[in-house]
């Protein structure tokens, strides 16, 4: 977090330590352990105004839940821009390499409640908070570059269906359920976003290690009136990584908090996730030179096409000191831009201008959410805006009107010129319709795109996907209109699912006829670094505290989490400690395993475990010993990805990659 808004925040955080109890207004309690009652035994007196104060702040302390993205996890951190972007945006906070801005960032699923699991199959919000010299800017987006539907008249529909199922309130946290598939059946302009979410983009690592959108399609202008449109990215510097679905479904009960817990202690440890902003750009005069609608929130801006440009860095440093207060309260908002940026004509995004504000309101009790600490600007605000629910602003004098002379007319406009908004003077024209452009109907061929450019192990990984949820319906329609809406994208795919969820392969081929790909869409285009992934070192008899201690030396230098896992805690304030046992560990909460045996027999709980770590594709390094004892075990000790040695620094290689995907 910067200096600035870490001060701002600062002025409202308390801390009880050594301080005497007091009411919310001031007055110092004497006993906080007993109502005012009539005598020991008798009843309760109305005139406790600390019992009736405390007990109401209780009743009210849980305010609504967002609709969507309800579970979500935030952090503080900076941003600062690598070069001077005047070219296109007159914004400052992209025209100062010189500045940082300081950033809040909440990470969410959208489907499940808040107390939903965190490693559920769904989009994650992705939502950045930038507080920069000229107000907010937020970039409301998601860790998927397209959007399930085109126009927010739809928004309700595709929530209603995502949702539980109201007549019995299940599933929570997923879309495997018949309402979800039959609105994918009907809607095809789903299609393409819901291969996505099918694919490893649906079941993230962690928060640390995955992209961000903006979605829509953005303005910049320039100083001199020069517009541009724009998309937004975040690209991770971590790398980009999935689990794979048993090991998300395990991790559903082996710990619900998985990601927020990742986030939140890679922080405290000073592993800062760390993302490059990227913007693709299109003249205005390129608009129709594309084979998609660029204002179609549904179609992504193939990078082979219009190549990204990285421009800053932003860094998370810091968590948050309350959960309710910053990352609960935490209003976002599209709609919140500052001079330089400006909005398209995308329908999805034009109704989403409108409908933050209303919930926004109806979540955070009143129109002066602004005003809460962690959605405040870091620049003053001075507006005629007066009174309404939680106004905690003083506002002296007495006018609350524009134009006025009492009070020279203060506050006042500012020209464009010295920094005021201005909105970009686009010509508009035509009849009040209710009508789709022609452009926005092509459903399936970036869908086909996105397959065409998979690994193999990424398309296994989709078929697998799709069988599942689609398999989780009731409804032997819905099953197969899904099938169906497959086959109009890849004929393969609809094969697979059609054989694993019991219905029928249309008769007809109608698959999209292109081999067209996009080298950017793969997740294995990224290389994952070695700093920050996790070993569990299974300690199977007795190893000696040399061989544990040069163990933990290889693991700091190459800035890896580690924990020794035993039958029994040992040596607990060591470095080289048993700090995690077999009760308490498990291998889906680590990215790789190591077993250190002494010869003597392999014990049934670390036999287990590493049988799921090779099950799920992870690094696996034994030592000699270890090697001749798991004989029995469900693996292979010379398939790819299974590492013999007794000397430590092998570790290094066995992560050159997160997963051996050509195990199987």
């Amino acid at each position: 977090m910067s200096n600035k808004k870490k001060e701002q925040i600062d002025e409202v955080t308390k801390s009880n330590d050594g301080k005497a109890m007091t009411t919310n207004n001031g007055v110092k309690v004497s006993e906080d352990e007993n109502t005012l009652t009539v005598g020991e035994r008798g009843p309760s007196l109305l005139e406790d105004f600390h019992f009736r104060e405390k007990i109401m702040h209780f009743d009210h302390e849980r305010i609504p839940e967002r609709i969507v993205h309800a579970r979500g996890f935030g952090a503080h951190g900076e941003f600062q821009v690598y070069k001077d972007l005047s070219q296109y945006t007159s914004a400052d906070f992209l025209t100062h390499p010189e500045k940082t801005t300081p950033v809040f960032v909440r990470f969410s699923t959208v489907q499940g409640s808040k107390g939903s699991p965190d490693t559920v199959r769904d989009v994650r919000g992705f939502a950045t908070k930038f507080y920069t010299d000229e107000g907010i800017f937020d970039l409301v987006g998601n860790d998927i570059p397209v959007f399930f539907i085109q126009d927010a008249i739809k928004f309700p529909d595709l929530i209603h269906a995502v949702k539980p199922e109201p007549h019995n309130e299940m599933p929570q946290g997923g879309t495997a359920h018949d309402t979800f598939w039959d609105f994918f059946a009907q809607n095809p302009e789903s299609t393409h976003t819901t291969v996505w979410a099918m694919s490893d983009r649906g079941i993230p690592k962690n928060f640390r290690q995955i992209e961000g959108f903006g979605i829509h399609t953005f303005r910049l202008v320039n100083s001199e009136g020069q517009s541009y449109f724009v998309k937004f990215h975040w690209k991770p510097l971590h790398g980009l990584e999935s689990l794979v679905w048993d090991e998300a479904q395990i991790l559903h009960g082996k710990d619900v908090d998985f990601h927020r817990k990742d986030l939140y202690e890679s922080i405290e440890k000073g592993d800062y996730p760390e993302w490059e902003l990227a913007l693709q750009v299109i003249k205005p005069e390129q608009e129709f030179d594309f084979d998609f609608d660029i204002l179609d929130p549904t179609k992504i801006w193939p990078e082979d096409q219009v190549p990204i440009e990285v421009v800053g860095k932003m860094t998370l440093n810091s968590n948050v000191s309350n959960v309710f207060d910053e990352t609960e309260q935490a209003a976002f908002h599209p709609g919140h831009i500052v001079p330089g940026i400006d909005f398209s004509n995308d329908p999805l995004l034009q109704g989403r201008l409108f409908s933050y504000t209303d919930t926004q309101i109806s979540r955070l009790g009143g129109p002066n959410f602004n005003q809460i600490p962690i959605n405040r600007p870091v620049n003053e605000v001075h507006n005629n805006q007066r009174d309404a629910m939680h106004q905690m602003n003083i506002n002296s004098g007495q006018v609350a009107y524009h134009k006025n002379a009492l009070n020279n007319n203060d506050p006042h406009p500012t020209p464009k010129e010295e920094g005021g908004y201005e909105h970009y003077q686009e010509k508009v024209e035509g009849h009040k319709i209710r009508k789709r452009s022609e452009s926005f109907k092509d459903y399936y061929s970036q869908a086909k795109l996105y397959l065409n450019s998979l690994s193999q192990a990424e398309y296994d990984h989709t078929v697998d996907g799709f069988s599942f949820e689609i398999g989780m319906c009731n409804s032997i329609m819905v099953k197969q209109n899904a099938v169906n809406q497959l086959n109009k994208v890849d004929r393969t795919l609809a094969e697979r699912v059609a054989k694993n969820v019991g219905v029928e392969v249309p008769e007809e081929n109608e698959e999209v006829q292109s081999d067209a790909k996009d080298s950017q869409l793969t997740m294995e285009k990224y290389d994952i670094p070695i700093a920050a992934h996790s070993v569990a070192v299974l300690v199977n008899g007795n190893i000696d505290v040399d061989t544990l201690k040069s163990y933990a030396k290889t693991f700091a230098e190459n800035d890896l989490n580690y924990a020794f896992v035993g039958q029994y805690p040992e040596n607990l304030s060591e470095d080289f400690g048993i700090t995690e046992t077999f009760d308490t560990a498990h291998s889906t909460l680590f990215d790789s395993t190591i077993v250190l045996s002494d010869g003597s027999d392999i014990k049934p709980q670390v036999e287990e475990f590493v049988e799921l770590t090779y099950k799920h594709n992870k690094p696996l390094f034994v030592n000699k010993a270890a090697s001749q004892g798991l004989g029995n075990a469900k693996l292979k000790i010379d398939a790819p990805g299974v590492f013999v040695s007794d000397e430590p620094e092998t570790i290094v290689k066995a992560f050159e990659r997160a997963r051996y995907w050509d195990r199987k």
